[in-house]
């Protein structure tokens, strides 16, 4: 977790605020004035799996589901680190945001956005009536 989440999510906030010297120390984005601990379940894993689930009952060919599946992933992969953005700007503007935003906002953010890219996936690979023979 800590090179495909932790690490990740540091080198985005140096980029985006340099001033706040982010350092991904295992699990935890450290940082003078607050970080964040990201534990199992913050890499966004459940999400891959829904999608997965999701592309395997999928009524497409197999290339199309496998496409879409590796195109999801990055998806997942930008969606949870934009999760975790939100999660540790808010921990440092304001703790009252955090608990609402870890629990329910952001998990449910994540779920819509999938949902969304699987259905976009689904109307992109549907056969279209030029194509019906």
């Amino acid at each position: 977790m800590h090179d495909a989440t932790v690490r990740p999510a540091a080198m985005l906030v140096n980029l985006l605020t340099p001033s706040v010297h982010v350092q991904a120390v295992e699990f935890t984005l450290r940082a003078p004035g607050g970080g964040l601990n990201i534990l199992n379940g913050c890499e966004g894993m459940e999400a891959l799996l829904l999608l997965f689930a999701a592309f395997a009952v999928a009524p497409l060919q197999w290339r199309s589901r496998l496409r879409g599946f590796l195109v999801g992933t990055l998806v997942v992969f930008a969606v949870n680190q934009a999760r975790i953005l939100t999660l540790f700007y808010a921990y440092r503007a304001d703790h009252t945001l955090f608990d609402p935003l870890h629990s329910i906002v952001t998990p449910i953010g994540v779920v819509l956005a999938v949902a969304g890219y699987f259905y976009g996936w689904l109307v992109y690979s549907a056969p279209h009536p030029s194509q019906a023979a």
